[in-house]
């Protein structure tokens, strides 16, 4: 019997811990699920995080909040957790220290928010976490020492940030890693020991960076990888041995602006079986050495010469098995043709089939012989050339003159930080294999006519950070292969008439942060290839009808951070293909009928947010539809929208921090947002008795013309009218009908048992 009594006893200490681990208060805006251990704090505007989350919690969600800081030891009271998520919470800073106490945990998502620094101690405590998100930030750099007690962590996402450089050891401690993606950042310096000791990464993406040249040394740390993402880089060539990587596999080159490629480029990466060269600027591929198990090697949107210095690269393929996808593009007679359709006798360099441009790729028998040795060691006088990488650097020297005597190989020179004050006619002389040149924050406040000549090749020019006011079209003479060229943070006032008219190639221009204030007819003359074009942070004012004329090809137009009153309709009349347009932070108070109708066929992405927006008019919209994928209206002082029906493909919508009265005005919205599978920002402000609801949720009763709508969202009629033939069941005492009876009570129960739960959430 005392046994018998202990064991109850026993069982009774038991029942009553149990009890006491899950009577933790639930906050009232959240809610809980103690089977599950789960705790949602969706969308609630919450400024910092709960104090009062049950102890036994293991996953928090605490998505859509305005939580700014997370401060040292915020999680001590919830040790259990393995997943929190704190995306779009409009997080700035973490304190170090932040997460300490939380050593279960194993997934961590902060994306979607406005992090800059990722101090030394952020992550101290995270000993068991396996997954880190941190796209869609604002981090620009990260301490040293950051991951260091991130030893099971196996995937890293710093995708869509502001880092511009990797130090040394910035991932040490990352003793699990298999996947780091840091696609879309700013990155165009590797320091060579930034992936030391990163023996178990299986995969690296550096695609859609500014990366110029392949970071060799920093790579060739990576002895375990298998897959390389670097397509969307600036680089032009990858030289002898530049991918020295033992394990990798895939590599994806893609979308670049490559011009050569060794033969020797992959000598030291013997187990690569496929490579993504497509959309390049290649126009010959020799056979590859050391590449035993290849199989396949992608070459289509490349401008490829099926000639004879295409048939050693056909014969080896051939005789090597590698499927080879090489469309041709010269000459006449085979363009479009597949090269494996080309028999080997008809890829000949006569007079009618040898359509090359200048400087053809040299013969591969003399492409490996040694260069002179003044060609290894000549340098212009306080610089640093790299003829393995064919880079020159004269950062920050304090050069008061453009120096000359850089090796003729030179494909980027880099002279930014020097105080140069005027470029001078011919100062590039004999550098007509330079295809990126980096002047910024040199106090250049002139470029004399012809100051670029014999820079032939020339695609990126970077004047940002000068003192430029003016151009002289003629300082572009000679450069007419320029693709992107950036002014952005100079001293323009106006943009001079015909001031690009020599760059018939320019793809890309920047020239946001000026001081410009208004643009007119001819402006643009010349460029009517132009596709990109910046101007944020000007001070535009008007904008003529015609001031676009000549640019007719214009994808992309930022026009955000000015002083334009309206949108310039007519102007955007010329731009027919626009695919994205941004007017944010300009102070247009009303959105006419008709606005975007120009560019209604092939407009996706419209910024109007920050503007003080008052009023959008019912046609304001019209001829946009199907192919808008994404509307920014946020934070203006909007009361009603117009119908957003058409909007058919819509993939983001925002229209919170707008005082929206949701009155029968606005039911369509209502209406609109139950239609479409998106999560829809938009808040009532008025009337009072819904200020701070979401659209979605209020009731919209009794609103003129929307009977149809009333008995969707209300079923107690139904529940009223289904009691009714019930009497008349209930004397029938058979045991049958009772289970019947009960499960219909338990069907109709669900309803009010949906609604409590939502009154208890609330």
């Amino acid at each position: 019997v005392s046994g018998t009594r202990m064991v109850t006893c026993w069982m009774m200490v038991c029942l009553l811990a149990t009890i006491e681990v899950f009577a933790d208060p639930c906050p009232s805006f959240c809610y809980c699920d103690n089977i599950k251990h789960s705790v949602t704090c969706l969308k609630r505007n919450i400024t910092e995080i709960p104090i009062s989350i049950p102890q036994s919690s293991k996953k928090l969600d605490l998505r859509g909040n305005t939580i700014k800081v997370i401060p040292t030891g915020a999680f001590l009271p919830i040790p259990y957790l393995t997943h929190l998520n704190l995306q779009k919470s409009e997080i700035e800073k973490i304190e170090e220290g932040a997460f300490r106490g939380l050593g279960r945990l194993i997934y961590l998502n902060l994306g979607s928010n406005s992090i800059t620094f990722i101090y030394q101690e952020s992550f101290d405590g995270l000993s068991s976490l396996q997954q880190l998100i941190l796209e869609k930030n604002r981090i620009e750099e990260i301490k040293p020492g950051a991951f260091t007690q991130l030893g099971f962590l196996n995937f890293l996402n710093l995708a869509e940030n502001f880092l511009v450089y990797l130090p040394n050891m910035v991932f040490q401690g990352l003793q699990q890693i298999k996947w780091i993606r840091l696609s879309n950042n700013m990155l165009n310096n590797i320091a060579d020991e930034a992936f030391a000791g990163l023996v178990t990464m299986k995969r690296l993406s550096l695609d859609s960076n500014e990366l110029q040249f392949f970071p060799s040394d920093a790579l060739s740390r990576l002895t375990g990888l298998t897959r390389l993402d670097l397509g969307k880089n600036p680089m032009t060539y990858l030289g002898e041995e530049s991918v020295q990587m033992p394990s990798l596999k895939q590599l994806f080159v893609n979308n670049m602006a490559l011009q050569d490629v060794s033969y020797k480029a992959f000598e030291k990466s013997p187990k690569l079986f496929m490579i993504e060269f497509q959309n390049n600027q290649l126009r010959v591929m020799q056979p590859l050495v050391g590449l035993d198990q290849l199989k396949k090697i992608n070459l289509t949107g490349n401008p490829i010469q099926c000639n004879c210095y295409m048939r050693p690269f056909k014969e080896w393929s051939e005789k090597a098995r590698i499927q080879a996808d090489v469309i041709c593009s010269m000459p006449s007679p085979f363009r479009g043709e597949s090269l494996e359709a080309v028999k080997p006798i008809n890829l000949r360099c006569d007079r009618y089939s040898l359509e090359v441009e200048e400087d053809p790729t040299p013969d591969p028998a003399t492409a490996g012989k040694p260069k002179k040795e003044e060609d290894t060691i000549r340098c212009a006088e306080n610089c640093d050339c790299k003829l393995d990488l064919q880079h020159a650097s004269c950062e920050n020297k304090g050069l008061r003159k453009i120096p000359k005597g850089f090796p003729a190989e030179t494909r980027l020179l880099d002279m930014r930080r020097n105080d140069f004050y005027t470029v001078p006619k011919s100062a590039f002389s004999g550098m007509k294999n330079v295809v990126s040149l980096h002047l910024q924050n040199c106090k250049i406040n002139e470029l004399q006519p012809g100051a670029f000549l014999g820079l032939r090749k020339l695609i990126y020019l970077y004047l940002s950070e000068n003192e430029i006011s003016t151009i002289n079209s003629a300082a572009f003479e000679g450069v007419n292969q320029l693709t992107y060229l950036y002014l952005d943070r100079n001293r323009f006032s106006l943009i001079p008439q015909g001031a690009f008219k020599l760059l018939p190639n320019l793809f890309s221009l920047h020239l946001q942060y000026n001081s410009i204030n208004f643009l007119t007819e001819g402006t643009m003359g010349g460029i009517e290839k132009l596709r990109w074009l910046y101007l944020t942070g000007n001070n535009i004012n008007y904008i003529s009808a015609r001031a676009f004329n000549s640019t007719e090809e214009l994808e992309k137009l930022y026009l955000d951070e000015n002083l334009l009153t309206e949108v310039p309709t007519q102007a955007l009349k010329s731009m027919p293909v626009l695919e994205e347009l941004r007017l944010s932070k300009n102070s247009i108070k009303e959105v006419g009928n008709g606005a975007f109708l120009p560019m209604a066929e092939s407009l996706q992405h419209l910024y109007l947010d920050n503007m003080g927006l008052e009023k959008i008019s019912n046609g304001a919209f019209s001829g946009l539809g199907p192919r808008l994928r994404s509307l920014y209206l946020e934070k203006n002082k909007l009361e009603n929208v117009p119908s957003l029906d058409n909007f058919t493909r819509l993939e983001v919508i925002n229209l919170n921090k707008n005082p929206l009265s949701c009155t029968c005005q606005l039911f369509h919205l209502r209406r609109w947002i139950d239609s479409v599978n998106l999560i829809v920002e938009a808040t009532c402000a008025l009337p009072p008795d819904f200020r701070g609801k979401k659209v979605k949720d209020v009731p919209f009763k009794n609103c003129p013309g929307q009977a149809p709508e009333k008995p969707k969202p209300s079923p107690k009629p139904k529940l009223r009218s289904k009691p009714s033939p019930k009497p008349k069941l209930k004397p029938s005492p058979t045991p049958k009908s009772k289970p019947k009876a009960v499960s219909k009570r338990a069907k109709t129960a669900k309803p009010k048992a949906k609604s409590s739960s939502k009154q208890r959430r609330t």
